[in-house]
């Protein structure tokens, strides 16, 4: 049997596509005011607006809001192999307020955009330019992201567009997450100077364990090198990511102090005398101190065979050293800049130096 509606009530299908229409508008709106009223992406920061807390796991969309704030007159740039360097410490050997905005795995156009904003609002004191291989790769134009989100639009100038870009379930989640900390409930992933130690505990480090991870990073690249169609990467060949570097050092204001820094990764990541690796490392590291001497930069490399190169028991794996090599890169980096010159003890460089 058919029901019957009364004169001029809607069906119930009717009714069932208004009831849901309506409670998704409402829900909808709820979610909207609550991201624009706890800006979990900070799109509010600026000179005079404090940031909020950092509590999406991805770097790239917690960083742009402090490289907008304005709170930070000096800044260190790159990946994680400068992540473990402490803003308070290098406070306390170059003045200012340091943030560490070094991103897991970024690319040097990542890098690149990131240190272009900060400049775009602030004039800081000092700036600090990790430089790892990925800048010298031929193909670093084409490979500029990761499969990890990069949100270009909060590195670009924010529209009010843009509180509605946000508004999806990743950041309906930072934003619950940002209110739990406001109530003292949970933490921040990140301090609100980017600084966290990524590492394990300093207490848990197993000699071993790394021991391992280091060889068998040098087993893969032996195997990946012994494939027939292995062809190692032209010393000449193009290096067009140092065409940003060069951009970056050209816009820092004059009396900004700049240092480019090689990182120092366990010596079986660098190449060996002698070989292609290292003929095309060399030439990279060419083209990054003229690019810094032409800007007055102080370039120093850390990436060389050395007292902390060349001793496992100072990485947790190939690439990421353990904590206290970082206040020695601090501590090394002071005095470069100090004395123009190399290490006596053989832990770094200086390539170019500026006073």
């Amino acid at each position: 049997m058919t029901r019957e509606n009364p004169a001029g009530t809607p069906p119930e299908w009717q009714r069932f596509v208004l009831m849901f229409l309506s409670a998704a508008a409402v829900l909808g709106t709820v979610c909207i005011g609550l991201i624009a009223a706890l800006d979990p992406y900070g799109l509010r920061a600026g000179s005079g607006r404090a940031q909020g807390p950092l509590m999406d796991g991805n770097q790239r969309f917690m960083y742009p809001q402090v490289a907008r704030s304005g709170a930070y007159d000096a800044a260190v740039f790159g990946t994680s192999t400068l992540r473990l360097l402490d803003p308070e410490d290098l406070g306390r050997a170059f003045g200012g307020r340091f943030a560490n905005l070094s991103m897991n795995a970024a690319t040097p156009y990542e890098q690149s955009e990131l240190a272009r904003l900060y400049l775009r609002h602030e004039r800081p004191r000092l700036l600090l330019l990790g430089i790892d291989p990925t800048w010298c790769e031929p193909d670093a134009a084409e490979r500029r992201l990761t499969f990890r989100a990069f949100p270009a639009w909060l590195y670009g100038r924010l529209t009010l567009w843009d509180v509605l870009r946000q508004v999806n379930w990743q950041s309906v989640g930072t934003a619950f997450e940002g209110a739990l900390y406001r109530l003292g409930l949970v933490r921040a992933r990140l301090a609100e100077n980017g600084y966290a130690v990524f590492t394990p505990p300093e207490e848990l480090y197993d000699a071993a364990r790394a021991q391992a991870h280091i060889r068998s990073a040098q087993a893969i690249q032996a195997a990946a090198e012994a494939e027939p169609g292995y062809r190692p990467t032209p010393a000449d060949a193009p290096m067009p990511a140092l065409g940003w570097l060069d951009a970056l050092l050209a816009q820092a204001p004059p009396e900004t102090k700049t240092f480019v820094v090689f990182p120092p990764v366990h010596v079986s990541q660098q190449g060996a005398p002698g070989s292609p690796a290292a003929a095309r490392e060399a030439a990279c590291k060419a083209q990054v101190t003229r690019i810094g001497a032409a800007h007055g930069a102080t370039v120093v490399d850390f990436r060389i065979p050395s007292p902390i190169t060349t001793q496992d028991t100072n990485y947790w794996d190939p690439l990421h050293y353990r904590l206290p090599i970082a206040g020695r890169i601090v501590a090394g980096l002071k005095a470069a800049q100090a004395s123009g010159r190399d290490d006596p003890d053989g832990t770094y460089r200086v390539l170019a130096h500026s006073p």
